[in-house]
């Protein structure tokens, strides 16, 4: 616990008064799922008197923010208050202020108090703030010295900053947390004084770090299974024995087993390496990464319903089963029934093995969309690879289709296809993002000598890029390119040609109603280019408003291309599976206004 105290010293002055804070800190264990406070900072024990609501009959005369600060921490006396009690009252709400300024810098403030019955008037004059002077960072034990430099370089109390008990308390765990986040998961902050000089007005800071050893990763250690063999997690694992110990790593190993199927809840840390009888004084140290999981039932039977503007109602039932065979298979099939689509799917996903996941699918559906009806059923096989800031698909699919447009002559096209998909995210924060961007690059296409009804090639692209603006809003560019090589777009199934328009696309049109006119319908065409701006304001932390304008169109030529235009407003709200987008816009080419629902998450 941190006390206050005063001290007098001698100097060749002659007696100097200066404030002292001193402190020392604990340490425990790290637990990477939740890392306890290290370090310490002014206490300031109020009364219960002082922490209640403040009433109306208080008064306080200081500068913003300080009015705020004590307003909210004092109260009014009783009304039947009278002689000493007030005295006593008026006393105590000045020693409370006067901590509460020296947690902003301030500690040789004028503080004239006035209490009288049901009435409190507090008049303040804070004086000079204290600024940071002198900053002594010291890291004890074996560290590489251009990590210790880095380390005192990246000390974020400067000279001449305003020193405040909440930025000294933050300083202090930067550099800790710094320390914990490497090699060094025992390191502790030993000792910290801020030295105030009332006379100068500066602080004088002193801290006092210990690494302890470097520790370096040794093999797993899991509890908690029952129906799977630990083969499963080591699956997920890519940390290596004797690698140096990162915190990193062990957050994205749980992260990994929180988002698999096969648990509701895991939890990874650093273990005690005399669990493993090593000794705990070696340097390097090897200990064990202790990983504890619940699983989830093996069979699971759920059901959903919702609504989108781009297919309407929908309802559906899923069954997901987690041992086929004796083995932990992912099985999952379901029925989703959508108005304009309507969609049957058994899926089987292997366990992973190493940076991979492999599955297996089947696909029945069926949809009326634009005006056009496709009945197809598919078979794929895919590889979905993460490294890094890359995901990575790779697949065989082969699909039959029957396309019917209204008015227009019905065809069966028919395609074996290898397709790669990369995706790239770099954004701040996955659900809402405010800055960085994502990009998507899809290559596939089928041959007439492997069972495909075509030669064809598909190309698509698509860009977004968030720019924060100001403390919460964020503008954000969208694009899409895409063309698919081939003679013409006979014999070539619907998924590798374009169509647009909707929620997430062209805003202001009809789901997919951007295309080429075949009868009455519209079908997809071999070129694609579409664009978006927004901007939105968040009102609340929760709630804001966007504007937008939208532009694109999907042709069979580069001719008959003709971007169509949408523009509007919407409402955003950040919902737990990402921002909520409701939008009204204006599509300039059907000069009709159209209401679209999505879920805006970085694609």
């Amino acid at each position: 616990m941190v006390q206050i105290a005063q001290r007098t010293r001698e100097n060749a002055d002659g007696m100097a008064l200066k404030l002292l804070y001193s402190g020392c800190s604990h340490h425990t264990r790290p637990n990477v799922g939740n890392a306890p406070r290290r370090g310490a900072g002014v206490a300031i024990v109020l009364a219960a008197l002082f922490v209640t609501p403040a009433f109306a009959a208080v008064t306080v005369q200081a500068p913003k923010p300080l009015d705020e600060l004590i307003r909210a921490h004092v109260r009014a006396p009783a009304a039947e208050a009278r002689g000493a009690a007030l005295e006593a009252y008026a006393r105590d709400v000045r020693r409370t202020a006067t901590g509460l300024l020296a947690t902003e810098g301030y500690f040789a403030p004028q503080i004239d108090v006035t209490a009288d019955p049901g009435d409190l008037r507090v008049a303040v004059s804070p004086g000079t703030r204290t600024s940071v002077g002198e900053a002594g960072v010291e890291i004890r034990g074996e560290i590489p010295p251009e990590r210790r430099e880095e380390l005192i370089a990246a000390w974020p109390l400067k000279t001449g900053q305003p020193f405040r008990d909440a930025d000294w308390r933050a300083a202090k765990q930067l550099v800790l947390r710094r320390l914990l986040e490497v090699d060094f998961p025992t390191a502790k902050l030993v000792d910290s004084t801020a030295e105030i000089d009332p006379e100068t007005s500066t602080a004088h800071l002193h801290v006092i770090y210990e690494t302890g050893p470097r520790y370096i990763f040794n093999g797993l250690r899991v509890t908690g299974l029952s129906r799977y063999s630990p083969s499963l997690i080591e699956g997920y694992n890519k940390i290596r024995p004797g690698s140096r110990y990162e915190q990193k790593a062990l957050l994205d190993l749980q992260a990994q087993l929180q988002r698999t199927p096969y648990f509701t809840s895991a939890s990874v840390e650093i273990g005690d390496p005399a669990e493993e009888g090593k000794n705990p004084a070696d340097d390097p140290v090897r200990a064990p990464i202790n990983v504890h999981v619940r699983e989830t039932p093996p069979h699971r039977l759920s059901f959903g319903t919702g609504y989108n503007t781009n297919t309407g109602a929908q309802g559906e039932v899923v069954y997901n089963g987690l041992i086929l065979l004796q083995t932990p298979l992912q099985f999952q099939t379901g029925l989703r029934l959508e108005q304009r689509r309507q969609t049957l799917f058994a899926d089987i996903h292997l366990p992973p093995s190493e940076d991979r996941r492999d599955s297996f699918g089947l696909l029945s559906q069926h949809e009326d969309i634009a005006g056009l009806k496709r009945k197809r059923i598919a078979l794929a096989a895919v590889r979905t690879q993460i490294r890094g800031s890359v995901e990575a698909r790779y697949s065989v699919n082969w699909q039959r289709e029957l396309q019917e447009p209204d008015n227009a002559p019905s065809h069966v096209n028919r395609a074996l296809t290898l397709d790669g998909s990369w995706i790239v995210r770099k954004v701040d924060t996955p659900l809402n993002p405010r800055r960085g961007f994502v990009a998507q690059l899809q290559v596939g296409g089928g041959a007439k000598a492997f069972f495909s009804d075509q030669n064809f090639v598909r190309v698509y692209s698509r860009y977004q890029h968030y720019f924060p603006v100001g403390e919460r809003d964020v503008f954000t560019l969208r694009g899409e390119l895409g063309r698919t090589f081939a003679p013409d777009r006979s014999g070539i199934p619907g998924e590798f040609l374009f169509r647009t328009g909707g929620a997430q696309s062209v805003r202001g049109y009809s789901y997919q109603s951007l295309g080429v006119k075949e009868g009455t319908a519209t079908v997809g065409g071999r070129y694609l280019a579409t664009a978006s701006a927004e901007y939105i304001h968040w009102l609340t932390p929760a709630w804001g408003g966007a504007v937008f304008v939208d532009a694109g169109d999907a042709s069979d030529t580069r001719q008959t291309y003709d971007a169509a235009v949408g523009y509007g407003f919407g409402i955003r709200w950040k919902s737990p599976a990402g921002p909520l987008a409701v939008d009204l816009a204006y599509g300039e080419r059907d000069q009709k206004m159209r209401l679209h629902f999505s879920l805006a998450v970085a694609f």
